[in-house]
This record gives structure tokens, C-alpha cells and sequence, in this order.
């Protein structure tokens, strides 16, 4: 039994964006995030997944308040930060960083590797002198692999896996308790990939860091994770322990992404028969009625139009699934 303490819950968690109508009509409103509750423990990694669109950098981002959540709360070490001034905020962020997906878009191109590591900590820790700042630069850069000598030079000197290097250096130097890693590897290649996964896996052991980790590759995901959240436009359909979700997934949408997801044998990968999704993502500006997963699941029926499947307790984590008991049934369905 994992006695580790929550630090993160987020309660009932919702956010919607108006979108400007054309001359005459009405705005509409797009719905990113419904009913959003889940509990993150310390020192644990949470995947997040699902297609793009279903709200998952939303909800990195409303974690953060980055965002400002319509709805529910944000309790960060027992506190609802989702109410807080700004200025109360601020003193919040240091314990909470982020890791953003285009390595190179999410640096500033006319400050040099030190500026930008270091820029956290002028406004975070105004309390240390150039001094400090400069030797905690230096350790962090040592920590994620960057050399020394590199602190004077300029992101585009860099290559992508060098400038996430740089990226999570920067999240690193206030000592964070969370991180969220929004796809952090997407943008690089397979092999760089590997090494960044490696690398924040060691930091998380060396830190003692909880991690969030945002991606639509479950491969990636189940290789970092020890949970895993799946969204569907915007709303859970399954969380559970890496390996149960893995080994036994509840919900069909859990089933086909898996069954996309690349086998090296190419004896097995012929053998699996492949459960692809039906048609396109519904738009989250008119959602279906019910489950929204029933307009591509093959597995539907007319319950699944009428009412909206609640979370159930599988035993072995939450599933959002009128039929979940019978499919677990039908292993191969």
C-alpha cells in the first residue's frame, strides 16, 4: 500500500473558452475541461493522455494558474490556490515549474543560457545576489547535463534535445516540489527522445520531484508513469496504475489507443488485431449527448446517447463506461 501523502487534488476541475461568433450570431462556447477530479501523491509521476484536443495542456495549465478554472478547486499541499491573489500566487511558484513542448519557441533568443536559467530566480528568490545566482545556475546546468562553458551562449547554438536541456534546467533552479511536463519530447527525435526521458527520470529520484507528464504517445507515457489519467474531450473516461491499465484497460477509448501504440516484433504486430477509432474527434463546441466517446465506439448502445456514464471504481483505479463490466469480459474485444 502506498502511504505517500497527496499533494495535488484537484476537485471537480472545469474551464470553457468563448469563441467570437461571426456579425450576427451568438459566441459560442467551447468546453475544455468537465469534472476534473483526481489526487497526485508525492514523488509519484501522473501521464496524462489522449488525442489532441481532449484537454490535457488546459488542465497542465489550470493546475498551474496559468488558466483561471470556471470551476473546482486546486488544493496545492492542502491549500485551494485557485482562489488566491496573484501576488499571494507568486510566492506559490516556486514550488510549481513547467516544462514546455518546443524547446526552442519557449526560449527568449536574445538571453544567453544563463539569463534564462537564471530568469526564476530574480523574480522567485530576489534574495540571492548575482553571486549565488550564478552558482546555483552553474550546479543546475551540471545536474541536466550542459556544460559550463555553454552558460554565455545562445539558444539557437543549441540542438533540440540541448534546448530542452535548457528548458528543464530553468524549471529546475527554484528547487520545485511539481513539475508539469507538458510533451516535453514530441518535437525531438526518437533517440533524443530517450535520453530526455532518462534524464527526468533520474532528477525525479535525485529532487524528489512529482511530475505530471503530458503526451499523446502512450509509449512514452507508461515508460515515465506510475498513474495514468485518459481524457476525452475533455472529460476522464479511465485512470489507473500503470501496469493495470496497460495489461487490462477498461474503456474502449483506453483499448484503441493501446492497440495504436507500435510493436518492435514484427511477428506480434501482425498477429494484433487493431481496434482503430471510428471517425473524427466531435467538436468541443457541440459535444454528443451522454458519453461522448459513443459517436466512435463500437461498443455503444442507447444508454450511451441518454446518460453520462459516472466514475466507477474498478478496484483498480476510475473508469467512465456504461458497458466496462461486460467488455472486461471480452479481452480480445
Amino acid at each position: 500500500m502506498d502511504n505517500r501523502p497527496d499533494i495535488l487534488r484537484i476537485e471537480n476541475l472545469g474551464k470553457t473558452f468563448s469563441i467570437g461568433a461571426a456579425l450576427f450570431s451568438r459566441p459560442l462556447t467551447l468546453t475544455a475541461l468537465q469534472d476534473i477530479s483526481f489526487t497526485i501523491r508525492q514523488g509519484e509521476t501522473l501521464g496524462i493522455v489522449g488525442e489532441s484536443g481532449c484537454g490535457k495542456s488546459t488542465l497542465g495549465r489550470c493546475i498551474l494558474q496559468l488558466l483561471t478554472p470556471d470551476s473546482g478547486r486546486v488544493l496545492w499541499m492542502g491549500e485551494d490556490i485557485a482562489s488566491l491573489p496573484k501576488e499571494e500566487m507568486r510566492k506559490r511558484r516556486r514550488d510549481l515549474q513547467i516544462i514546455f513542448q518546443d524547446p526552442l519557441a519557449s526560449l527568449n533568443p536574445r538571453m544567453t543560457v544563463g539569463e534564462i536559467i537564471a530568469d526564476p530566480l530574480r523574480t522567485l528568490m530576489p534574495e540571492l545576489d548575482a553571486v549565488a545566482r550564478r552558482a546555483k545556475v552553474l550546479k543546475t546546468m551540471e545536474a541536466v547535463g550542459l556544460l559550463p562553458e555553454m552558460i554565455n551562449r545562445y539558444p539557437h547554438e543549441f540542438s533540440g534535445g540541448q534546448a530542452q536541456r535548457i528548458g528543464i534546467a530553468r524549471a529546475l533552479i527554484t528547487d520545485p516540489k511539481l513539475i508539469v511536463c507538458d510533451e516535453p519530447v514530441s518535437a525531438l527525435d526518437v533517440s533524443i527522445q530517450a535520453q530526455i526521458l532518462n534524464l527526468l527520470a533520474d532528477l525525479k529520484d535525485e529532487f524528489g520531484l512529482t511530475l505530471i507528464f503530458i503526451s499523446h504517445n502512450l509509449s512514452v507515457v507508461r515508460h515515465v508513469s506510475d498513474r495514468i489519467l485518459v481524457l476525452y474531450l475533455g472529460r476522464m473516461v479511465e485512470l489507473a496504475e500503470g501496469d493495470d491499465l496497460y495489461e487490462a484497460p477498461k474503456h474502449p477509448y483506453t483499448r484503441a489507443l493501446l492497440t495504436a501504440v507500435p510493436i518492435p516484433d514484427p511477428i506480434r504486430a501482425r498477429q494484433r488485431t487493431i481496434d482503430g477509432l471510428e471517425g473524427e474527434i466531435p467538436s468541443p463546441i457541440n459535444p454528443p449527448s451522454g458519453c461522448t466517446f459513443r459517436t466512435r465506439c463500437r461498443f455503444a448502445i442507447g444508454l450511451c446517447a441518454e446518460e453520462r456514464p459516472p466514475l466507477e471504481n474498478t478496484g483498480h483505479g476510475l473508469v467512465a463506461c456504461h458497458r466496462w463490466k461486460e467488455l472486461e469480459l471480452q479481452p480480445g474485444a
